[in-house]
């Protein structure tokens, strides 16, 4: 798969975690472990991003952007999805909130990915 292909796919992935977050909010439960979310190489991008087949793309000058970013998002998501299994909507609720600091790092890191995928563009 190419880098333009991971990157849209990584794009769709994690802006699905918001909705994923909220049905954990909603039923108390979640398909993933917290510890499992809280891992920037346990997904599939992830994986990608610390495997063999990104090549050249960690050279790329938005690499380390898009790692530190993709790294705090899955640290949010885990805190979000650690207060919705222990029971507590309304925290939880706040921390995906608009202005909350997971929807910050998730609109960086979408962006970041853009901006990553537009310097690799006709290299990879």
């Amino acid at each position: 798969m190419s880098m333009k292909d991971e990157i849209d796919k990584a794009i769709g992935a994690h802006s699905a975690w918001k909705q994923r977050l909220k049905t954990a909010i909603d039923m108390g439960k979640a398909e993933v472990t917290i510890e499992n979310t809280a891992k920037d190489n346990f997904c599939p991008f992830g994986q990608w991003l610390y495997g063999a087949t990104i090549g050249g793309a960690k050279n790329l000058p938005g690499f380390n952007d898009v790692q530190t970013l993709h790294a705090s998002f899955h640290k949010r998501a885990a805190d979000v999805l650690d207060l919705a299994l222990k029971g507590k909507k309304a925290e939880a609720t706040a921390l995906i909130g608009a202005t909350s600091e997971y929807s910050k790092i998730s609109a960086q890191l979408t962006q970041a990915l853009m901006k990553w995928q537009k310097e690799a563009a006709g290299k990879f």
